[in-house]
C-alpha cells in the first residue's frame, strides 16, 4: 500500500443542529478509509458525544462559539481531534461510576468518555486553560 496522508477541517457553530453536519463529515472520511459500518457507526457516535459535550458543557449552549473538528487519515489510522475554546474539562476528575449503577440511577449522562474510550483505541485530552481543549481520538486501521 503506498503511502498517504489527508487532512480535513470543519468549523461550525456551536449548536445541536449541527451534529448531523458532523456525522457525515466523519461518515465521509470513514468512507474514504474504507472502514466498514459497523466500525463507522461507532465513531460517528464517539466524535457526536464528544462534540455534544463541547456545545453542552464547554459552551453552555452558546451558538455564538465555534466548534473545529480536524481529521487526519492515513494508511494506519483515522485522527479525529475536536477542538473548542470553551471551559476546560480534566477527564481524571470525573468520577467513573460503575456501569451498572448508571444504569440503576437512569443517568442520561457519564456514559460518554467510557464509550469514547471502548470504541476508539487512542483517546486524549489535550487542555490549555484559558486557551483551547482537544480531544484527540485514533481509530487504527486493520489491513
Amino acid at each position: 500500500m503506498t503511502n498517504f496522508e489527508r487532512r480535513f477541517l470543519l468549523h461550525v457553530p456551536s449548536s445541536t443542529e449541527n451534529l448531523a453536519l458532523i456525522r457525515d463529515f466523519v461518515a465521509n472520511i470513514g468512507k474514504q478509509a474504507g472502514l466498514p459500518d459497523s466500525d463507522l457507526s461507532m465513531i460517528e457516535l464517539a466524535v457526536d458525544e464528544a462534540c455534544a459535550n463541547v456545545i453542552e458543557h464547554a459552551y453552555g449552549s452558546d451558538g455564538t462559539k465555534e466548534v473545529i473538528v480536524r481529521a487526519m487519515l492515513d494508511a494506519e489510522a483515522i485522527t479525529i481531534e475536536v477542538v473548542d475554546t470553551g471551559k476546560g474539562f480534566d477527564p481524571n476528575i470525573v468520577e467513573q461510576k460503575e456501569l451498572k449503577r448508571l444504569v440503576e440511577e437512569r443517568r442520561s449522562g457519564g456514559l460518554g468518555m467510557r464509550m469514547m474510550k471502548l470504541v476508539m483505541d487512542e483517546v486524549q485530552y489535550n487542555i490549555k486553560p484559558g486557551e483551547r481543549n482537544e480531544l484527540r481520538m485514533v481509530k487504527r486501521l486493520k489491513h
